[in-house]
């Protein structure tokens, strides 16, 4: 693929989706993109790039964001968070909405489903202490196509192998054939939208807790900027954010304070919380 290509590439995804494309990513072009060239009667990748350049389908170039933004995810990652939401955060919410007995939670770019998913199965183990709640998970991502295999709720054997515990497997889940379906009871807690970080969440409401982990890492300093700062301003005043291992608000907003020895656990700043 010659540079100019690349380029035309790199700044499309950048505008529609806010990733950023480095050369080292160059080869991820080949994989992900040759099945959309085929679905569009192209015999090769620079045979797609002309047709992108010429006609700007809007159909083809959403099929070129989504091929690029899909992100693999699995279920419980990385473990401490999903812990600290059940032993930390969830009893504070319980203590702290006592009243109103509702509670929001928003995980954003859930990819396939297993990040709100786990998050279903943790309220629905805590289902006594959760009698009389209103618990919304809202999940979002921009790519339609990977919304409909997380609503589908269907999983392979490589992909319930990956963190999900054997007893929320066997309680949860039931197999037909190489598939696992995840249960009714576990599908309707969570609500599916589709939802670009790059626009406004205003219209969805405001949160309790909000996931946005492993997503900030493909975005540039000003995106993360942009994006944390529409999230503050849809979160309740003691509400918490997560972000991935390798993320951070340090140096990207002031909107945000580290919650002191709760790594990748973030509450508002006083200041953000006060306005």
């Amino acid at each position: 693929m010659n540079t100019g290509d690349f380029q035309y590439i790199a700044d499309l995804l950048r505008a529609r989706s806010g990733l950023v494309l480095g050369p080292d990513k160059a080869y991820l072009l080949e994989s992900r993109l040759n099945p959309v060239a085929r679905k569009y009667e192209k015999q090769n990748l620079e045979d797609l790039i002309s047709a992108l350049r010429l006609q700007r389908k809007e159909a083809m170039i959403k099929d070129v964001v989504e091929a690029m933004t899909t992100n693999e995810s699995f279920f419980f990652r990385d473990m401490k968070p999903f812990d600290q939401f059940r032993d930390k955060v969830l009893p504070q919410l319980l203590q702290a909405r006592s009243a109103s007995k509702h509670i929001r939670i928003w995980s954003a770019a859930c990819s396939s489903g297993q990040e709100p998913y786990s998050l279903a199965m943790i309220l629905k183990e805590q289902a006594a202490k959760l009698a009389g709640w209103r618990i919304e998970i809202v999940a979002t991502d921009l790519s339609t196509d990977i919304l409909d295999k997380a609503k589908s709720g269907v999983y392979t054997q490589f992909e319930v192998q990956r963190g999900l515990p054997i007893t929320l497997l066997m309680k949860y889940f039931k197999q037909e054939g190489d598939r696992w379906i995840i249960s009714d009871e576990i599908k309707s807690m969570v609500n599916y939208r589709v939802f670009n970080l790059l626009e406004s969440p205003a219209g969805m409401g405001t949160f309790d807790v909000v996931f946005l982990r492993n997503v900030l890492i493909y975005f540039d300093q000003p995106t993360k900027t942009k994006v944390l700062e529409a999230v503050a301003n849809q979160m309740r005043e003691d509400g918490n954010l997560y972000l991935g291992g390798a993320e951070t608000v340090l140096g990207v907003t002031s909107k945000f304070s580290m919650i002191q020895g709760e790594r990748g656990l973030y509450g508002l700043s006083p200041k953000s919380a006060a306005a």
